[in-house]
Order: C-alpha cells, then sequence, then structure tokens
C-alpha cells in the first residue's frame, strides 16, 4: 500500500481540513510548507474571486502541493469547479454531494479527486467515476458530520473500495494516527488540532476556548433536522438543542446559526458563535507552529507503531 505522502508528493501522509473561513490561502500554505498536503476551504467564500485570489496567494506563498476543498451544496459550486481547473490546482476534496458531474473536467486538467464521504455506500458509489482516493470522515470530527465513528467507517470504506483511503476524525496524536494505519488507511486528514497552531487565522478567544474544552465539551447540533454539526459547547449551542429537542422548526433555529461561525472565526464571539471542533478538542493544551504540530503527530505516530511492531 502507498502511503498518502507518496501519493501526492508530501512530506507527511497528512491532509489539513479544508474548514470554511479557517482554511485561506496562507494557511494552506502555511500547512504545505510544514509537509501536509494545505487545503483552501471554498465553503465560507461568497464569491468566485476570493477563490482566485485565495489560490493565487497559496501560490505566492509556497511551492508544495496544496488543494482546495469545495463544498458541492454551496451555491457557487460550478464556478468553484471551473476556477480549480483554470489556476491550476492539483487536489480538489470536496463534501456535501456528489462530484461526478466535474470529475470527466478535473480528470483531464490532471487534478486529483477525493472525495469526503460518511458512509461506505457512498464511497461504493463514487470509485466508478474514477476519484483518486476517498477521505472516510468520522462523527468525531468538528463541523458537519455523519454518524458513525471513524473506527467503524474506516475499515468498512477500505473493504468497500479498490482505492486508497484516508482517514478523518478524532486524529490528534500519533496514537490515533497509527491506529487509522492499523484500521487500513494510507494517511490522515486533521482539521481541529491544527485549529491551535500559531498560523492558524481564527480568533485568539476562539483557540482559549480550544485550549480550555475538556473531553466531553462538544456537542452536535442540528441531528434531529438532519444537519448535524459538532461544535463546543456554548450558549448558542446549548440553547440550539434545547429549541430543537423542543420541537423548533428550522426558520426558528436559523437564528442561531446564521452568521455564528464567522462571528466565532473573526470576532472571537465564544458565546453565540460557532466554535467548530472535534472531540479531540480536549486533547489540546498549547499553540505552537503547524510544523511542529505536524512533526509531532508524524513522529509519535512512527514511534507507536514501531512499538506495536514489536509486541508481534
Amino acid at each position: 500500500m502507498k502511503l498518502l505522502n507518496e501519493i501526492l508528493g508530501t512530506k507527511y501522509p497528512i491532509i489539513q481540513g479544508g474548514m470554511a473561513n479557517i482554511a485561506t490561502g496562507e494557511f494552506a500554505a502555511a500547512c504545505s510548507n510544514a509537509g501536509a498536503l494545505g487545503l483552501i476551504g471554498a465553503g465560507g467564500m461568497r464569491d468566485a474571486d476570493t477563490l482566485r485570489e485565495n489560490i493565487r496567494r497559496c501560490k505566492a506563498l509556497t511551492d508544495q502541493p496544496f488543494g482546495v476543498n469545495i463544498m458541492l451544496m454551496h451555491p457557487l459550486a460550478d464556478e468553484f469547479a471551473k476556477i480549480v481547473v483554470e489556476e491550476g490546482v492539483q487536489v480538489v476534496t470536496t463534501g456535501a454531494g456528489n462530484p461526478g458531474k466535474y470529475i470527466q473536467m478535473w480528470k483531464e486538467a490532471g487534478i486529483k479527486v477525493i472525495p469526503v464521504v460518511a458512509a461506505a455506500v457512498l464511497a461504493k458509489h463514487l470509485e466508478p467515476l474514477g476519484v483518486d482516493a476517498i477521505i472516510a470522515e468520522g462523527t468525531e470530527s468538528g463541523g458537519h458530520v455523519g454518524e458513525m465513528t471513524t473506527m467503524a467507517l474506516v475499515p468498512q470504506v477500505v473493504d468497500a473500495v479498490n482505492v486508497p483511503v484516508i482517514a478523518a476524525g478524532g486524529i490528534a496524536d500519533g496514537r490515533q494516527l497509527a491506529a487509522a494505519f492499523a484500521l487500513g488507511a494510507c494517511g490522515a486528514q486533521v482539521g481541529t488540532c491544527l485549529l491551535v497552531s500559531e498560523e492558524c487565522p481564527i480568533h485568539e478567544n476562539y483557540k482559549a476556548a480550544l485550549l480550555r474544552a475538556k473531553d466531553s465539551d462538544t456537542i452536535v447540533t442540528g441531528r434531529i433536522g438532519g444537519t448535524p454539526v459538532r461544535v463546543l459547547k456554548n450558549r448558542m449551542s446549548r440553547e440550539y438543542v434545547r429549541q430543537e429537542k423542543a420541537g423548533a422548526d428550522k426558520m426558528e433555529l436559523e437564528k442561531y446559526t446564521l452568521g455564528s461561525l464567522r462571528r466565532a472565526v473573526f470576532e472571537g464571539d465564544t458565546a453565540t458563535g460557532s466554535l467548530m471542533a472535534g472531540q479531540v478538542a480536549g486533547m489540546l493544551h498549547e499553540v505552537r507552529p503547524v510544523a511542529a504540530i505536524l512533526e509531532e503527530l508524524w513522529e509519535s505516530g512512527r514511534q507507536r507503531m514501531a512499538a506495536l511492531s514489536e509486541l508481534c
């Protein structure tokens, strides 16, 4: 099995998650320069020019591979799909939909296509379309989540398809990275552990909230309504879940979440902002350079795998 870094041409077999409003061109470049595959997150972008500008800024700041994440439910997804071709992006990851109608155009442009899935059935459906790999993301992750845990999901996706599988959700240290390889993954995508990097552009209040978080300090909003999102517990998320359980409709619930991620990221609103984070938030203890986070993740993962091999 090829490791992800051999497939992507990166130092480490690690992808930085394409987090909306957070994964800027500058942050993607920092992650690529540090050895991962940096991703620009198009999900929170309000116009096509913003994506083009971020791609060009990333190119100016790194000579390493990087990619773009496109949320397929975004109203500008068609425009984003063309821009990555025009700008010579090497890798595209997708979420919230089926990228089938774009795949031929992307493949003709030499782009590697890697969809994110939360169930093996979707992975099986996508493989014949010509995708290069699959990211299997468990419910432990931050932001939009499925139902299955990484431990259960990854091996079932590995068994379902013949393309490389990348594990995501609940990976913040070497033990979890080693577990991802044990489950059959060729690498990992990480997001939450990079939020507390020096280079991450989120507000200092957001970082401080992550550092205070304990193991059970995340909650999933929208699970009843079919739009589950994992965030840190705060006034907004607790009230959202209370109202949701009381039977509030989507219009009523939207007043809690409208603009809430931007408030958290840019204004540092930790009371009514949406502090997206995975269950590994309780493992974050200090703000460090992204290069230090990635190096420790990889080296401690290698050490853990070596220690386990001695048990056999």
